[in-house]
């Protein structure tokens, strides 16, 4: 797959269903597959690999994420991602993963997960919020020279 115009979202939800098979979650049984489109057409996915140390453990969004800037490098945007665990059942990304996705979104980008039963089809800023962001002073333009 690799047109962003030719990605559909049931496309996406058997990449996230495949994946899915290859988590690594020996000690919640909690197995979670993403996938996402991103703006340059190509498809990117990932599972959950937990740790002993549950710290440690990297969840299927991040995991997906990672594939895509290892590809397309710091300028990688998502255009429509999705989230799947083994049931089927409600799975939304949790609030670092939610962090990590507004990194490499665009206010447009579109998250989709099932919540109260039915799969949800969000927009990142509904997603998040009230995000985490940084301009240093130095990008604003803020620094007197003394």
């Amino acid at each position: 797959m690799n047109s962003a115009n030719r990605v559909s979202i049931d496309d996406l939800l058997s990449e996230a269903r495949s994946v899915r098979d290859h988590a690594y979650a020996p000690y919640s049984h909690y197995f979670v597959g993403a996938a996402f489109v991103s703006k340059a057409g190509h498809v990117y996915k990932g599972c959950n690999v937990e740790n002993i140390s549950y710290g440690l453990s990297c969840c299927a969004e991040r995991n997906a994420i990672a594939q895509g800037v290892t590809s397309e490098g710091p300028g990688l945007r998502i255009q429509t991602l999705v989230v799947l665990n083994q049931t089927e059942d409600d799975c939304s990304p949790c609030g670092a993963c939610r962090q990590v996705i507004k990194e490499f979104s665009s206010p447009e980008s579109r998250i989709l997960f099932r919540s109260g039963g039915v799969l949800q089809d969000i927009s990142m800023t509904d997603l998040l919020p009230f995000s985490f962001s940084f301009v240093p002073e130095a990008a604003r333009g803020d620094i007197q020279n003394g």
